[in-house]
């Protein structure tokens, strides 16, 4: 069973880089040109970028794997971040932490590996001092929706997230810690 810790960028970042690279096309809308996803890894889920959220004060990288060093799983917590809207809407928690990112490895799914990650990402939030948290998630992930609803999460807003040519549609969804 996976275990779940903080992250330290010797150990961490290019597993971490690597397992980001394997999930988030899986957040994708099925529409996604595969050049626009792959140039937003490079440019963001590189392992100098995961080796840069560790060292961040203002971050908590949190890593699920295995005692054999295999990564299965992560979140990245973004302590005092608040999201542009393009709907009027407002967080109804302050101060509020954002969990940035959340991927589990498609082999892992349905094994308990997402339910401890997001307990462990809600203790961290809590320890900040934090009183909610929220998240963007594209509207056309149902699979997701469904998790961050279980995991007592509500819409609260919508933005637009852009990658490559096309614009895309996220929900805000917002818990009280």
């Amino acid at each position: 069973m996976p275990a779940v810790s903080e992250a330290s960028d010797v150990v961490h970042a290019g597993p971490l880089s690597e397992l980001a690279a394997s999930t988030f096309p899986l957040a994708c809308p099925p529409g996604s040109a595969p050049e626009d996803i792959r140039s937003f890894i490079a440019a963001n889920l590189t392992a100098g970028h995961f080796a840069a959220h560790i060292r961040a004060v203002d971050r908590t990288v949190l890593w699920a794997g295995h005692e054999d060093g295999e990564t299965v799983g992560y979140c990245l917590l973004v302590h005092g971040s608040q999201p542009a809207f393009s709907e009027p809407a407002a967080l109804r928690h302050a101060p509020t932490v954002e969990l940035n990112k959340f991927y589990v490895h498609a082999d892992h799914h349905g094994r308990g590996v997402s339910a401890r990650l997001m307990t462990a990402a809600l203790q961290a939030a809590r320890r900040s001092g934090a009183a909610g948290i929220w998240l963007g998630v594209n509207q056309e992930n149902a699979r997701a929706q469904r998790f961050y609803a279980r995991s007592g999460y509500s819409r609260s807003g919508v933005r637009t997230f852009r990658m490559g040519r096309r614009t895309e549609q996220d929900f805000i969804l917002e818990r009280p810690l």
